[in-house]
């Protein structure tokens, strides 16, 4: 079952649109999209491996 997904800007997206803007959706796992482009691909991570790549950042 397809469930709705709420997504987040980036703190690091500028609000005139000029900058690199991603969005991300926390549910089971992490899904990461382009704000400009938001029906394009996603990068999905497990759990696990997000809060991997978040505590290496």
């Amino acid at each position: 079952m397809f469930q709705e997904r709420t997504w987040r800007k980036s703190t690091y997206s500028s609000a005139n649109g000029s900058g690199n803007c991603v969005e991300v959706s926390l549910a089971q796992d992490a899904l990461v999209r382009d704000t400009k482009n938001a029906s394009g691909d996603v990068l999905a991570f497990s759990t696990p491996a997000w809060r991997a790549l978040i505590n290496w950042l």
